[in-house]
């Protein structure tokens, strides 16, 4: 289940806060590894390493690195004060966090209170690429964001480039992990008190819910970690916020199953999510929007969900000129503009919920 293997760190690549990259020796040749000072203890060239090499032998999506468990010329690392909420629990990397919620926290009796969204609009989202798009035009209208990030993939946020560059250039005011993710700014039990603490704690105006880096797919219906859409949706309901469903667009990826509205959307949007949602479309030509409109009809969600039209092709050049590189699936902006005007529609029509504007709801016909 684990392929561990020794090596010697001779470089540093980079380093950003909690994370470093390094240039290994290791019995294959050298190779990239990634260390998290929170989990290892510092990390400098010369040290002997115990890698996780897994991924890598297994020609995995990890961004060609092996991962550091443990630094064998560490004399120790000490534990931080305050806290007692494990995550990654029973597993030898398990690590103590303060999370929001526990009496230890500051914000204990605010999250003791916390009860309500108040109305206010939820972003959720799947794929990691879709945080930075929405992030960027909603900041040019001046709102307060606030990112959940939950552990439906990568569990540091450090992990995340996306994030770095979100915080370093003020987009975000602030993050929350919840469940096994750590790292965020707030740590949350939960999504339910992670919403609540974006909101009561951060003080969102907007909130964007996505996992971080690396989701997972089987090719089944079922077998998908952004099936935790759906379930986020429902908690979003229940709190009193308004849900809204970032769908998966493409009609550049080759796999049929992810043509038009991905397979994941529709089966979120048709067997996960209870609650009604709002379900932004970008206006497209008239063969990409025939061919979407009669997916929802076959799946019968014009009428459980509110579906409606936004045109906002202005996102691709706030995309082509935020300094970020946008990507998805390896396609860029070019390749993929459906996908980024479907990001554009999404964050147009939160924008409009926010500022308590009517949407254009597409009826059934």
């Amino acid at each position: 289940m684990l392929e561990i293997k020794r090596g010697k760190i001779l470089k540093e690549l980079f380093a950003r806060e909690g994370i470093q990259g390094f240039l290994v020796e290791t019995e294959d040749g050298e190779k990239k590894c990634i260390a998290y000072p929170d989990l290892t203890g510092n990390i400098s060239p010369g040290d002997e390493v115990l890698l996780n090499t897994t991924a890598i032998s297994l020609n995995l999506g990890s961004g060609g690195y092996h991962y550091v468990i443990a630094n064998q010329n560490s004399t120790g690392k000490d534990m931080a004060p305050g806290g007692h909420i494990m995550k990654m629990r029973y597993t030898p990397l398990q690590i103590k966090t303060l999370s929001v919620e526990e009496e230890d926290s500051p914000y204990h009796r605010e999250m003791m209170e916390a009860d309500s969204l108040e109305n206010i609009p939820v972003l959720v989202a799947t794929l990691h690429s879709m945080l930075a798009p929405l992030c960027l035009y909603l900041k040019q209208q001046g709102f307060r964001l606030a990112y959940v990030m939950t552990d439906g993939a990568a569990l540091p946020i450090v992990f995340s480039q996306t994030v770095a560059y979100l915080k370093q250039h003020d987009i975000i005011a602030g993050t929350v992990t919840i469940g096994h993710a750590f790292g965020g700014d707030l740590e949350a039990v939960n999504i339910y008190s992670g919403l609540l603490a974006a909101r009561k704690v951060l003080q969102a105006d907007i909130i964007i819910v996505s996992m971080g880096p690396g989701i997972v797919g089987t090719g089944t219906r079922w077998g998908f970690t952004g099936i935790e859409q759906g379930q986020t949706l429902n908690a979003v309901h229940t709190l009193g916020g308004i849900p809204v469903a970032v769908p998966r667009i493409s009609f550049a990826d080759p796999r049929p199953r992810h043509r038009g509205i991905s397979h994941h959307s529709l089966t979120v949007l048709e067997r996960v999510c209870l609650v009604q949602a709002v379900v932004p479309l970008p206006d497209l030509p008239g063969d990409k929007m025939d061919y979407i409109l009669n997916q929802l009809q076959a799946h019968n969600l014009m009428d459980k969900h509110k579906v409606c039209l936004q045109d906002n092709p202005g996102i691709l050049d706030i995309l082509r000129n935020s300094g970020l590189k946008h990507s998805t699936m390896s396609r860029g902006i070019e390749q993929e503009q459906e996908f980024f005007l479907a990001l554009g529609a999404a964050a147009q029509a939160t924008e409009k919920l926010a500022r308590g504007q009517n949407l254009n709801r597409i009826n059934s016909v």
